[in-house]
């Protein structure tokens, strides 16, 4: 009898360890279910969107609210149809693509471009958990001490696939330190981890990373420009959609 007891003791345990195995897991699942969600509510409760037309497609973007003088700056520079017939003016495959230029609107073959502005700069506005994924969109600026970004050009991330010793590297050249989940991005996903620290990023491609990655692959001069004109035909700021979560 005492061995009967010790074993319905131990298939209790067993039982009791598996049930609580069971429950951890599914705690895991909706765990990662509701990080998921507010990560995607995240993403959806920013207040800004615009659509970029190409000729290769369209590209979304989610401006960032934390990033508001940079934010608001594109918000009234495309109310006000700023960007429409402006160029991209310089690629670099597997870095990113660069346009805005007012220069560019009229410029002839070959002309360089990267100098035009509006006549003022917005602050820096950086932020570390702001970083140069693929697909971030950044301000471009001169060397400015104070990291102010011009008004009108902007970039877009290609970037490419770091590994662990670049990031290392970076990180003693520069100090730049990067979380693990900022390090997992730039291992998985890729981008430009150099520039963090040093310019500033207020938004992010949500649709069309395709098109980007044709525009950088084109064929370019000495100075970065594309051979052919790649022009931004329209940039529009998007209606903002209402959304409904269910569960």
């Amino acid at each position: 009898m005492k061995n009967i007891h010790t074993h319905l003791v131990f298939i209790s345990v067993i039982l009791y360890i598996v049930s609580l195995n069971q429950l951890f897991l599914k705690m895991k699942r909706i765990f990662f279910f509701f990080a998921a969600t507010l990560i995607s509510v995240s993403a959806f409760a920013q207040k800004h969107k615009v659509s970029l037309e190409t000729e290769y497609g369209k590209i979304v973007i989610m401006l960032y609210d934390g990033t508001p003088q940079n934010t608001n700056n594109m918000v009234k520079l495309a109310k006000e149809h700023y960007y429409d017939s402006t160029l991209f003016h310089r690629i670099i495959t597997n870095f990113m693509i660069q346009g805005g230029d007012p220069q560019s609107k009229h410029a002839k073959p070959g002309e360089m471009l990267g100098n035009g502005d509006l006549g003022y700069k917005v602050p820096a506005e950086i932020n570390d958990s702001f970083f140069h994924k693929r697909g971030a969109l950044g301000v471009a600026r001169e060397n400015t001490p104070d990291k102010s970004g011009s008004a009108c050009q902007f970039y877009i991330v290609q970037g490419k696939k770091c590994t662990d010793a670049e990031l290392d590297n970076i990180t003693q050249r520069t100090g730049r330190k990067f979380s693990p989940s900022q390090r997992e991005v730039y291992k998985t996903i890729g981008g430009t981890p150099h520039l963090d620290g040093n310019y500033t990023v207020y938004g992010e491609v949500l649709e069309g990373m395709d098109v980007v990655d044709k525009i950088a692959a084109q064929p370019r001069d000495a100075n970065d420009r594309p051979n052919k004109d790649i022009q931004i035909i329209h940039l529009k700021l998007l209606k903002k959609k209402k959304r409904f979560l269910f569960f």
